[in-house]
């Protein structure tokens, strides 16, 4: 049995899978918002013990554990560093070493979208296709590739869709920088944008939405509440965050013409087939070769996909 850890900004989700990737077990908890890259590996250990406990196996007896983490991944190092969505973690540290000696069971680290993208190649809505772009859509905007049948990780950072400038001099992005697809689409720019406009007199009610589901942030989950209930800003910012994945996927496809485009993560798993073909149209008129668009489908691996795709880091 293996170990598969999905390292998010707002969720850490364990899995236990057998030889032929199926889960035996699996466990889901909050990303702690506050401390460190210490608690944030303490959480995900306790994420996998879980996991583990529902597959009745120690973690200490796992072949090993997979773990796709936002951020700068060194795979061979076993670090990751300017993980910016997760509490304190600015700098470069040993999360390979430190979740090892917590659960007693070799680490490998891997980009989190990159897992993800290649478990939906391998087992999911890709398996057909050569050549893949995956975009998954929460707390900020990853991207995966799969380029000849081969993921393509290029130095490192390949795949960083999120910040493709869709606006140049445009809105402040998480990461510093402006303009970026992730300022206008990731959920945790969304939120800031939300809270600007709601002080500056603008009326929502995805803010009480949140405090009556307990939520801290503003979750998928609470997206979708506001949407159903057709709250004019949230209605307002989705269509912002639909442009920008549109133009800034269709930008992707006219450099790499990959033969499929997949739409994961929080936000896409959880407002599904109906926005994936909203984020389809918003690619057609920017694309060049629009007689032969990619196509464009729902992750079919679910809130699973990313850390099913983390245990096949592990699976020789």
């Amino acid at each position: 049995m293996r170990g598969g850890i999905d390292l998010g900004g707002t969720k850490i989700q364990a899995v236990v899978v057998d030889d032929d990737s199926k889960v035996l077990g699996e466990h889901r908890e909050a990303t702690p918002t506050e401390g460190g890259p210490a608690d944030v590996s303490e959480a995900m250990a306790g994420a996998l013990r879980e996991a583990a406990q529902a597959a009745g196996v120690e973690t200490s007896e796992l072949t090993g554990v997979g773990v796709g983490s936002p951020g700068a991944v060194d795979e061979d190092d076993g670090t990751v560093s300017s993980a910016r969505n997760l509490p304190g973690w600015e700098g470069t540290f040993a999360l390979g070493k430190d979740l090892g000696g917590r659960i007693g069971a070799p680490v490998k680290l891997g980009n989190d979208v990159q897992v993800a993208t290649d478990a939906e190649f391998q087992l999911g809505a890709a398996r057909e296709f050569d050549s893949v772009l995956g975009v998954f859509w929460g707390t900020g905007v990853g991207g995966g590739l799969v380029l000849g049948g081969k993921p393509w990780l290029g130095r490192g950072s390949a795949g960083e869709i999120g910040h493709v400038v869709v606006r140049q001099d445009g809105a402040r992005c998480p990461c510093g920088r402006r303009g970026c697809m992730e300022a206008y689409a990731g959920r945790a720019a969304m939120e800031a944008r939300a809270r600007k406009l709601q002080h500056d007199g603008e009326h929502t009610t995805l803010f009480e939405i949140m405090e009556k589901r307990g939520r801290e942030r503003l979750t998928s989950g609470v997206w979708a509440r506001a949407l159903r209930a057709e709250d004019a800003m949230a209605v307002k910012l989705m269509a912002r965050a639909v442009a920008a994945l549109g133009a800034g996927v269709a930008s992707a496809q006219n450099l790499l013409d990959v033969e499929a485009v997949i739409i994961g993560g929080g936000l896409g798993i959880r407002l599904g087939d109906p926005y994936v073909a909203r984020i389809a149209a918003a690619m057609q008129p920017h694309l060049f070769l629009d007689g032969k668009p990619p196509t464009v489908r729902l992750a079919a691996l679910g809130d699973l996909g990313g850390a099913v795709g983390a245990a096949l880091l592990v699976a020789d």
